[in-house]
């Protein structure tokens, strides 16, 4: 028997519920942990109002991301053995491997052995947001030296994460921001620049930034009507990544500047970095290497207990946050 947040219907926060429930041992090729912490993200919203790719099946448990210490292994799992501390990466379905709960169970491939210098709560906090990032910007765009790199929602724990990544491979990343409140934090975080959306004209800033050469790779998790100025302010076979849609508004498509361009309007999830072997094993060196030489350093915005998780599902939708939100067990 284990603790475990599970919800019955669709709805708020108020719909999360701890309950007690019976965990079976790992199957074939599974590791059940004895989680110590979690780390939040969007997406298990979603879910939990029934608004996620993926469609819950009451009752519901949910979760993408946690770190712990190894319980039990299952046949034919190699590498890892019981007392080993560890950190998930984000299974392709939280339905079928939910992580909120004090016992949970994943496939062994997802389980990672994390640098022993991190604590459980930073440990919970990597990998949604620097695969995310890392598949978006190195793995599908090819970011390199010196190019130029616009980041909407960059307060955010992937905005946050691409600013680090940006910098580690010597690209310049802007941040793009709505109101001034988090610019020097962002600048702090690493930013080069900071262009502030809702006192700013985008475009204008963005030229001035990237000057002739303009801005070669955009991270977006907004849509909306800010896919216009964006545009406008890349360079010619620039590429736009698309990995959210916050805005309300609809995004129009951006013809002309496509068009005359020759842009590359690429919709991405990180599913596709996970599901191929290859490339997640890259992602995991270029992640792990990260984190060993202090590239890499994930921001923690606010820590709640496991007992508080309707409070940090609130605060998850407050969109006031800078950086990632954390669930302790201890």
């Amino acid at each position: 028997m284990t603790r475990a947040v599970r919800f019955h219907q669709h709805g708020g926060p108020e719909m999360l519920r701890i309950e007690t429930i019976d965990v079976p041992p790992p199957a074939k090729g599974e590791v059940q942990i004895r989680v110590r912490a979690l780390g939040l993200n969007r997406a298990e919203a979603l879910l939990r109002r029934g608004t996620y790719i993926e469609t819950a099946t009451f009752p519901s448990g949910l979760g993408l991301e946690a770190a712990g210490i190894i319980e039990a292994i299952g046949e034919d799992v190699v590498g890892l053995v019981p007392g080993d501390a560890v950190s998930i990466v984000p299974p392709l379905s939280m339905v079928r491997w939910p992580a909120y709960a004090e016992l949970a169970t994943f496939p062994a491939e997802l389980v990672v052995k994390h640098p022993p210098e991190l604590g459980f709560e930073t440990a919970a906090a990597v990998w949604m947001q620097y695969l995310t990032a890392y598949g978006a910007l190195v793995d599908i765009a090819g970011l390199e030296r010196g190019d130029v790199v616009a980041i909407t929602a960059a307060s955010s724990s992937v905005g946050l994460a691409a600013i680090q990544i940006a910098n580690r491979v010597g690209a310049i990343p802007v941040a793009l921001t709505r109101t001034s409140a988090k610019q020097q934090a962002l600048r702090d975080a690493g930013a080069a620049h900071v262009v502030v959306s809702d006192e700013e004209d985008i475009g204008t800033r963005l030229d001035a930034i990237a000057g002739s050469n303009g801005v070669r790779v955009v991270l977006d998790a907004v849509g909306g009507p800010a896919f216009e100025p964006l545009t406008a302010a890349m360079a010619p076979g620039g590429i736009l990544i698309e990995y959210g849609g916050l805005s309300p508004e609809p995004t129009p498509f951006p013809l002309f500047n496509v068009l005359t361009k020759s842009l590359v309007l690429r919709g991405y999830l990180v599913h596709q970095i996970i599901r191929d072997p290859v490339r997640l094993a890259q992602a995991k060196t270029f992640i792990l290497e990260g984190l060993s030489d202090g590239a890499l350093k994930p921001v923690i915005a606010r820590i709640f207990r496991f007992e508080d998780i309707v409070e940090a599902h609130r605060f998850l939708e407050s969109n006031t946050q800078f950086g990632k939100i954390v669930v302790t067990m201890i």
